[in-house]
């Protein structure tokens, strides 16, 4: 059944990152169609993440850096999960791994899928493919902390999912998709003592 109909479509605004325009009408609830209406999407590309377990003691391992459009408004600097934009032709599990030693130094093992999510429906196309992976003294291959690459300036932070959990509870974990991790991580893994 046809459910959308677009009526006029362009991109307004074309830079590192997009946005298209849309005039369209949409099937309701009921089966009437609804009347023409403007929609912007934000396009920014997929993106990657992975909560990092550290094999030896069970640590979480996060990242922290400046992040300029929770400035205004937050911290500036968010300790979260690892992530990355995903690159055309590039596989998800690839771009984990270029993230993960960029940012960190280790080189990921035993990584699994946890879920797919849409940051921000309401505005923007992007989603972000979430992954379990692990880590060891053994895999790490360099510093990390950015390795140099552009202008980062990341900091590694290793936590206990406890530490993680107080600060979530407390208000002072404010990244979705390092919640959704944890979250997943409480899930799957609070009754096995870690």
């Amino acid at each position: 059944m046809d459910r959308v109909r677009i009526l006029k479509q362009q991109r307004v605004f074309n830079d590192v990152f997009a946005i298209d325009e849309a005039v369209l009408e949409h099937r309701k609830h009921d089966g009437s169609w609804s009347g023409p209406t403007r929609q912007l999407c934000f396009e920014r590309g997929d993106s990657v993440a992975v909560l990092l377990v550290k094999r030896e003691t069970g640590a979480l391992v996060l990242v922290n850096q400046f992040r300029y459009p929770t400035h205004e408004k937050g911290p500036g600097w968010i300790t979260e999960i690892v992530a990355g934009g995903l690159r055309e032709g590039e596989s998800p599990e690839a771009a984990i791994t270029r993230e993960v030693r960029e940012e960190t130094g280790y080189e990921v093992e035993n990584l699994r899928p946890i879920t797919t999510f849409y940051v921000s429906p309401g505005g923007t196309s992007e989603r972000v493919l979430l992954f379990y992976g692990e880590v060891s003294e053994a895999t790490r291959v360099a510093a990390g902390e950015g390795l140099g690459v552009g202008d980062e300036d990341i900091r590694v932070i290793e936590t206990t999912p406890a530490e993680l959990w107080d600060d979530t509870l407390a208000g002072r974990q404010q990244d979705a998709k390092t919640i959704i991790a944890l979250l997943w991580w409480r899930l799957n893994y609070m009754n096995q003592g870690r």
